[in-house]
This record gives C-alpha cells, structure tokens and sequence, in this order.
C-alpha cells in the first residue's frame, strides 16, 4: 500500500544534502586500507579536541538527561555575552532548525547569497517558506533583494562556505539597517578569521550570530552548536527549542571541557591557519580563505578531478553540490603537514 500521500508537498522541491564522504565508504568502494585514506573533504579538525574532551566523555554520566547550565556559562565567558543571551543547538544545523522556526512560515522568504551551506536551503523549504538565491558576488542585487517585505530571514556565511571569503562589516551592516528580516551570521569557522562580527548583536535586534564546536573545537563528532542573540530572539528561541535543547550529556561535557582549554583549541589553529598560508603559495587556483579549507578552481570537471583524487585514497569535496558553484571547484580542508603533502602530491599528477 501506497503512503507517500502523507508526505509534504514541499518535500518535491528539496535537494538533498550532500555529505562529505567518508573514509570506509572509500575502503570498501576502491580497496584502499582505511589507514591510507586521507580525508579532506569535510572540513573536521585534524588534530582533535583537547585531551580534557575525552576524560569528560568517559565520566559523563550517561544515564541522566543533560544539564546545560554549566555549558551556556562556558560559552558566555567565551564570547564576552550575558547567560541570556547565549542558546545551544545540536550542531550549527539544530540552531538554525529552531532559529527557523521563529521566523519562516508559508508565505514569507529568505534571503540566500550563493554559493554558501545547502542547508539554509533545506531549513527554509521545509518550514514551508520560500529561498530567494542571490551571487555573493553581487551585493547591490542582495540589497534590492531586500526591499521585499516578505524576506523573514537572511543567511550570511562568514567565512563562507565553500568559497572562503569574510563578509565586509560595511555591507553586513547595510543588509542589517536594509530589512526587518531576522540576519543570521554563520560564523562556523570564524576562530581560522582575523575577525569576528559578533559584537554588533549589541547594535542590532535583528542579528543572531551563530557557532559551532565541530571547527576549530574538534568536536564534529558530537554535534554542539550556540548561537549569541538579542534578548528577544534568545526567549522566543527557548519556547521553541526541543527539551534540553537537543543536545546530550556527552556533549555538554565535551563543550564544558574543550572550552576549559582554549590553548589546545588555539594551537591547533595557529597550526592549521600555517599549513593553510603554505597550501595557498602552492596552488594557484586556490582563491583567498579565512576558513580551515580552500576553494580551487579546476580547468577539468570537478567530479573528474574528486574521483581521481578518491582512487589515490584522497578524499576532496567536489563543490557541484553547491547551488551555482558550478562544475569547476573543488573544496580541500587543510590538514595536518602529513595530510597536505600527500594531497599537494595527488594534486600535482592530476592537475599539472
């Protein structure tokens, strides 16, 4: 019997998040042993989280639900910003799942600079709202854009997602003082940046800004995102928020942990912001990043060039997946020294 009459109508117009691969799928798929296959194409910190992380892990007490209170003063204290205004998700994505919610229904649109993260995409549709794409490239197109009085919500990526470029406050500011829409900044890789825009959550009642722990922190595997947002937004967003705001006890631990030791988190950086100035002297076709990754730029199609890396135990991101990137970018996370010159070696024979 038939049951996807029960489905959503929405659902028909989703494309469907891409992931990164991953290194069994490979092994299995092309008979390469799991201990050489480097993996750079899901932009996860090579050197791991603090040692402090997996002590706390292994005492977390995994028959209780999770207390977060200890965690939310972690971040402020972090972050310079009151308890209050401090909200954890499962992931950058449980964030943005419940930000969402507040404010996108059937009707109303967002605002969406491309290429960037597929999933502002994805969020938007399924609360039956309505993306309006804009090129990042195009900021005076991004600004009419928002005349629109239906845009109830704006995604700006910074670093971005593939491509790596940092927004300019000058225009942040403008798109912010251009609309009543709701501004959401993805600041996911910000600690690899020189700077960040989180202070003008200060300024601005229609700004959130968002961050993640699977960056910089090491901690992908454990899915713990937060976001910094005005009062008013911050007591909408704890309504809405699934009970105990998604995450786990093992996770709480973890945020508690890694942010006890920002010289761990800091160190690994310094060390992947070297390795990503030296990648970037190598490859030509690799455009500017403040990420923990680059953009490159392929004279052959990009999926060509990922299944070559992939059959030498190299696994990239072929960026096709991303709304018009086109067919000719590839996304490389830097990786340890070891992990670069194996790539710099596979992508020397492939690309000339």
């Amino acid at each position: 019997m038939e049951r996807d009459y029960r489905l959503r109508p929405v659902l028909s117009r989703l494309r469907p998040y891409v992931a990164g691969r991953g290194i069994e799928e490979i092994s299995r798929t092309y008979g390469i042993p799991p201990e050489r296959i480097v993996k750079l194409g899901s932009n996860e910190n090579p050197y791991g989280p603090s040692p402090a992380v997996r002590r706390a892990i292994a005492e977390a007490p995994l028959n209780l639900y999770p207390e977060t209170v200890d965690l939310i003063e972690s971040i402020a204290r972090y972050t310079n910003f009151p308890e209050g205004q401090v909200l954890i998700g499962s992931g950058m994505d449980g964030v943005i799942d419940t930000l969402s919610r507040l404010f996108l229904d059937h009707g109303v649109r967002a605002l969406i600079p491309t290429p960037t993260f597929s999933y502002y995409e994805i969020v938007t549709i399924l609360c039956g709202a309505d993306p309006v794409f804009v090129r990042r490239t195009e900021p005076g197109e991004m600004i009419e854009r928002l005349r629109d009085k239906s845009i109830g919500m704006v995604f700006i990526c910074s670093p971005n997602n593939p491509t790596g470029e940092v927004v300019d406050e000058e225009l942040l500011r403008s798109i912010i003082e251009s609309t009543d829409a709701v501004v959401f900044l993805d600041e996911a890789y910000v600690e690899f940046a020189e700077r960040s825009m989180v202070d003008l959550v200060n300024e601005y009642e229609n700004l959130v800004v968002g961050r993640t722990m699977s960056k910089a922190f090491g901690l992908a595997g454990v899915r713990l995102g937060y976001a910094l947002a005005p009062e008013w937004i911050a007591e909408a967003y704890r309504m809405a928020a699934p009970p105990f705001f998604g995450v786990t006890t093992p996770a709480v631990a973890a945020g508690i942990a890694a942010l006890s030791d920002l010289e761990h988190m800091r160190r690994s950086v310094e060390m992947i912001k070297r390795e990503r100035e030296l990648l970037l002297s190598e490859i030509v076709e690799a455009s500017p990043s403040w990420g923990n990754f680059l953009y490159i730029e392929t004279s052959e199609r990009s999926d060509v060039i990922t299944e070559r890396m992939l059959r030498k135990g190299i696994i990239v991101r072929d960026c096709r997946s991303f709304r018009d990137a086109g067919d000719h970018h590839i996304r490389v996370t830097v990786g340890t020294p070891e992990q670069n010159a194996r790539f710099l070696e596979a992508y020397r024979e492939i690309c000339g």
